[in-house]
């Protein structure tokens, strides 16, 4: 008889400590999943969080001849997945009162005195002509007044650029080239805008 109960103290014990063993794996499985589910959303929100934030591009514009100092910045800035916008700010003390063509050319090089950046940005193979007037290059930004003392800003905002994306509409690694003459947007493919006297590579910030 002490022999059978000690047997069945035995089982009851054995059947305890299986199912303790049990839970503790199942236990251990649900953390586990729970870590991961965790980690999954921590990576969703950071990567909403990039596509929703502001991304900035900047060129700093030099002189590409000696006799001629150029200064300014053209600041590019994008908030999410929407419209590119443009403040240019430009200085040509000894172009004062005058009115000089702005563009974005193509290449990111702005050595033989501007020349290395080839010709307008034109990814769409549209004519040359005014923004936002019947055909025009992505490159056409326009000409800008100088004052008293050779300074002109322009403002500009498009969908037709982006930060980064789309290679038709991404203005980085391109150029901004300030001309020494005025755009007619009518001659093919450059405008009449003369000699190219500033420059300045898009680069993202």
């Amino acid at each position: 008889m002490k022999k059978t109960l000690l047997h069945r103290s035995l089982f009851v014990s054995m059947v305890a400590f299986a199912s303790g063993m049990i839970l503790s794996c199942n236990n251990s499985s649900d953390s586990s999943k729970a870590a991961d589910s965790t980690s999954n959303s921590t990576a969703t929100v950071s990567s909403a969080e990039n596509t929703s934030g502001t991304q900035t591009a900047v060129a700093t514009l030099s002189g590409t001849e000696a006799d001629t100092t150029v200064e300014g910045t053209a600041t590019f800035t994008q908030e999410g997945t929407g419209n590119v916008k443009l403040d240019l700010s430009v200085t040509v003390a000894k172009m004062a009162n005058k009115t000089v063509a702005v563009h974005i050319h193509e290449h990111p090089d702005c050595g033989m005195m501007g020349k290395n950046t080839h010709g307008h940005w034109n990814p769409t193979n549209k004519q040359h002509g005014k923004w936002g007037t019947g055909d025009f290059h992505s490159g056409d930004i326009g000409n800008v007044t100088l004052d008293a003392n050779g300074k002109g800003t322009l403002t500009m905002d498009t969908d037709l650029w982006s930060i980064g994306g789309d290679s038709t509409k991404n203005i980085l690694n391109r150029a901004i080239i300030v001309h020494s003459g005025v755009d007619d947007y009518k001659t093919q493919p450059t405008g009449n805008a003369g000699s190219r006297i500033g420059c300045g590579v898009i680069e993202k910030k």
